[in-house]
């Protein structure tokens, strides 16, 4: 098995360069370091994580706690999972994902055992139990998702409650005075998914302000219930003429609901929904939508997360990071249809 005096042989520099050089914990000219990197490319040479620990107090490894839950949408999940796995390996950093149910728990032994050098959470809930266990821990967290209370860590999220204003907005100044607003299921938000009310909130506050009637329905996210909820909501209010959809899986049921009931977007029902634009991609959806960033908001977690992690942010506040909302513009908005009143 290669070592790094191996490394440095064959690089023709010092173990100390070429340690460093691996590391990062110097600056390196990008001559040498590159004859570094092919030498441990062609030497097949690991660093040793357990020695890397013991020498440097760091470990490179990043641990993402997040969970697959059967009342949420999984491929939605995963473009989070992407945004900060991509951006640590960037980063030289490898990722430990962590699914288990017990968030406590793995949180409470991993910063115990000092595998990990810091935290990145997901699937935070409004009074998420495990910011107390992060917030002793002697490691850095940053969380996707705003809890209730975001003291002592770096927060990123989408504004919900803006980016509902904004699609009461557009369908308002498009003329529609009767929307409906999918949200995700019931268990999401009484398991505390603020984001589910403060999305809905917000639109309910504009469309108040503005004269529109908003109906506000819950949704599932699994199959055949989504196409069942969404047919119901048709049918219960066949006069709205409008759409806001924040619920993947419900935006991704959609087509084929609307194909059934032969409604043409935006002939006869405008619709803007909240995805991400790969999520739109890899569901073929032809929908506006307001970008919920995913990947965006896991990497700017994953950057804030590893300056914490190597003392280039010293600052003591910590961040809450709300990304403004933006409706990328796929043409599924438009006036309503003019309703045929002869008997």
């Amino acid at each position: 098995m290669a070592t790094i005096g191996d490394v440095a042989a064959v690089a023709g520099v010092s173990r100390s360069t070429a340690s460093y050089a691996l590391s990062g914990k110097r600056s390196i000219s990008t001559e040498v370091r590159q004859r570094v990197l092919d030498a441990a490319a062609e030497l097949g040479y690991t660093p040793n994580a357990g020695a890397r620990a013991l020498a440097t107090s760091q470990t490179k490894v990043i641990a993402l706690l997040a969970r697959f839950l059967p009342d949420e949408f999984a491929p939605a999940m995963l473009q989070y999972i992407l945004g900060v796995t991509n951006r640590a390996r960037e980063l030289a950093y490898d990722t430990l994902l962590v699914s288990e149910d017990n968030g406590e728990a793995a949180l409470q032994r991993l910063s115990a055992t000092r595998m990990v050098d810091g935290f990145v959470l997901l699937n935070v809930s409004e009074n998420d139990e495990r910011l107390e266990v992060l917030r002793r821990a002697p490691q850095p967290g940053a969380l996707v998702g705003l809890p209730a209370d975001p003291s002592g860590v770096d927060v990123f999220d989408l504004d919900f409650p803006a980016s509902g204003r904004l699609m009461v907005d557009r369908f308002f100044e498009a003329g529609h005075r009767e929307a409906l607003v999918v949200s995700q299921s019931e268990q999401v938000a009484q398991r505390g998914g603020a984001y589910v009310w403060r999305f809905a909130d917000g639109a309910a506050e504009r469309a108040r302000e503005v004269g529109m009637d908003l109906h506000r329905y819950h949704a599932s996210s699994l199959q055949p219930g989504i196409g069942t909820d969404l047919h119901r909501m048709l049918d219960e209010h066949p006069d709205a003429t409008a759409l806001l959809v924040n619920n993947e899986a419900a935006a991704a049921a959609l087509p084929t609901v609307l194909r059934d009931r032969n409604l043409v977007v935006p002939d006869d029902l405008s619709v803007i929904g909240r995805f991400s634009n790969e999520f739109a991609r890899t569901f073929s959806l032809p929908y506006s939508a307001v970008d919920s960033a995913a990947m965006d908001l896991g990497r700017q977690a994953v950057e804030a997360l590893v300056g914490r992690i190597q003392g280039t942010n010293t600052e003591p506040n910590h961040v809450v990071s709300l990304l403004p909302p933006v409706i990328d513009d796929r043409g599924s908005v438009a006036a309503p249809p003019t309703r045929d009143c002869t008997g």
